[in-house]
């Protein structure tokens, strides 16, 4: 049996894993939605094939996000969605909309595919523009004045590029021969508008918030990040551009055709990982701490046993799915 303050450190642990891996996970495919050219049948056909075995399971990890905040910290819960209710309809609106296009765009009459299509296309940028808002406004402390609103419209903007960024990634690794190209392509102008991103929210953040300046200040951990993220961003470039300078990826050029896509990675987990620290114990900022939100310690311990089953067991079963349908994408079939 854990004491309250143990519970409370291991359910926000638990909770940031569940939210990091959906930024990661379904960020790709969030991308890979927003990229899809509405005139290219072909190629968009590619495209969606790519995250077919995926997109759906990816989503898994945002409705475990938000199950732990509501079960271990209810207060944390009613505080973050009542401030944050009008973005959170629109991401459910477009998560919706994208689950019936992926569908419909392959069983309707082929006059109606390109509805579906756009449907899929704006159904993906409206839910990353509302998680960059949602974001922002965290960052903000749910502040609602004009500086915290332009903050938060510019966040939701640098969140969906960020995730064009890892789903063209993911394109660069799944895909092939012109397809692939367009996707390099897609990398190397996404990658600059995202390091600015990131070096603003560097810079933003800690300016922002007194707090968050003398937290990042008071130990290398904190500047280091930052470093860290620039040298991933800089090794991306590279690859990046030795690819872009040929008009055909060869053989040997297409083994390393996944590391844009762990270098994106790493820069999500380190970003992540610099939101998280700047911020901890706070789970609503400057306002709640982690050990004042969190649930009563019986019912949690009993739940514990719940999560140490289910999140283990859907971790393995993602890594079991993408290990068969490893390697370069096939055209998605409907039986």
């Amino acid at each position: 049996m854990f004491d309250k303050d143990t519970l409370a450190v291991i359910y926000v642990g638990l909770m940031a894993l569940t939210v990091l891996l959906y930024a990661i996970l379904d960020g790709y495919d969030l991308g890979v939605g927003m990229l899809m050219p509405l005139n290219d049948d072909k190629q968009a056909d590619i495209m969606i094939a790519s995250i077919g075995p995926f997109w759906d399971a990816n989503e898994t990890w945002l409705v475990m996000a938000i199950g732990l905040l509501l079960i271990a910290f209810p207060e944390a819960h009613s505080i973050v969605f009542k401030a944050l209710y009008i973005p959170t309809l629109v991401l459910l609106i477009s998560l919706i909309l994208r689950g019936i296009a992926f569908d419909f765009r392959a069983k309707a009459v082929f006059t109606h595919k390109p509805l579906w299509n756009k449907a899929f296309k704006f159904g993906s940028l409206f839910a990353s523009l509302s998680q960059g808002y949602m974001l922002g406004q965290f960052i903000v402390g749910f502040d609602q004045s004009a500086i915290g609103i332009g903050f938060s419209l510019l966040s939701a903007v640098g969140v969906a590029i960020a995730y064009t960024l890892i789903g063209a990634a993911w394109l660069v690794m799944k895909c092939e021969g012109e397809l692939q190209m367009r996707s390099i392509k897609w990398f190397h102008k996404a990658i600059f508008i995202s390091g600015l991103g990131v070096l603003a929210v560097s810079v933003v953040n800690p300016l922002a918030n007194a707090a968050v300046f003398d937290r990042w200040l008071s130990s290398p951990i904190f500047w280091s990040l930052p470093i860290l993220c620039a040298v991933c961003f800089g090794i991306a470039l590279f690859e990046i551009n030795k690819m872009i300078t040929r008009k055909s990826i060869d053989a040997n050029d297409d083994q390393r055709c996944w590391t844009p896509f762990v270098l994106t990675t790493i820069i999500f987990i380190l970003c992540f990982g610099g939101i998280g620290l700047s911020f901890f114990p706070y789970i609503v900022p400057g306002t709640l701490t982690i050990w004042e939100a969190v649930a009563a310690p019986q019912s949690l311990n009993f739940l514990l046993w719940g999560a140490m089953i289910v999140i283990p067991t859907i971790i393995l079963y993602t890594i079991y799915s993408y290990k068969v349908f490893w390697g370069k994408v096939s055209p998605l079939q409907y039986y």
